[in-house]
């Protein structure tokens, strides 16, 4: 049983700027989820490309929007998080060698870290869904803050090294790019993307 929260009214614009952003991470979530189901390797690369570059842009908004404050001290609950393990399997079959990547978490403090596609890209899903939530419980103030929140937290970050990760891959395929130490996942990435449509590039 979820806690009922009072939920205070916001003006005009936040509240139209709330559902601007709803509507970007419910096209993400049913997008990833559609990928995930194609199993097409050679189109999900383009296709991931694009929809991390369109919540990477709801994110950006967030981030320069005032800072949202929560009602409650403590985040409401709404209910457990749904299960989408399923979903990270398939995005990882499907990714193959390109899954495992490494980038720097932090540039100003220039570490390199190995992460998964599939694991990343759920774990942004994760937190979209969690606001989403939220959202749909007429709870917007909060839904505003925690996708900010998350945004400069954790989601933000994965998502940033997951679309360079992804234009590393597509640039390899554009211009042949050779990369010391990354022959595998190269090669890799230009058997995937050889089944790509044409006319989709």
């Amino acid at each position: 049983m979820t806690d009922v929260t009072p939920t205070v009214p916001l003006d005009a614009e936040t509240e139209e700027f709330a559902h601007q952003i709803a509507d970007q991470v419910e096209s993400f979530l049913i997008a990833l989820q559609a990928i995930a189901r194609e199993n097409d390797g050679g189109r999900a690369i383009s296709l991931l490309l694009l929809e991390i570059s369109q919540v990477l842009l709801a994110g950006a908004r967030l981030g320069a929007q005032r800072d949202f404050t929560p009602i409650a001290e403590y985040q409401p609950d709404v209910g457990p998080e749904p299960d989408i393990d399923e979903m990270r399997l398939r995005l990882a079959d499907m990714l193959g060698s390109v899954d495992t990547y490494s980038y720097v978490f932090d540039p100003y403090v220039p570490e390199m870290v190995e992460g998964q596609l599939s694991d990343d890209l759920t774990s942004i899903a994760t937190d979209l869904e969690n606001g989403l939530r939220h959202f749909r419980l007429g709870n917007l103030a909060e839904a505003l803050w925690w996708w900010q929140f998350s945004y400069v937290s954790s989601w933000g970050n994965l998502a940033g090294a997951a679309l360079n990760a992804l234009l590393s891959v597509v640039a390899h395929d554009r211009l042949d790019a050779d990369i010391d130490g990354e022959e595998e996942q190269l090669a890799a990435a230009d058997e995937m993307l050889e089944g790509e449509d044409p006319d989709a590039r």
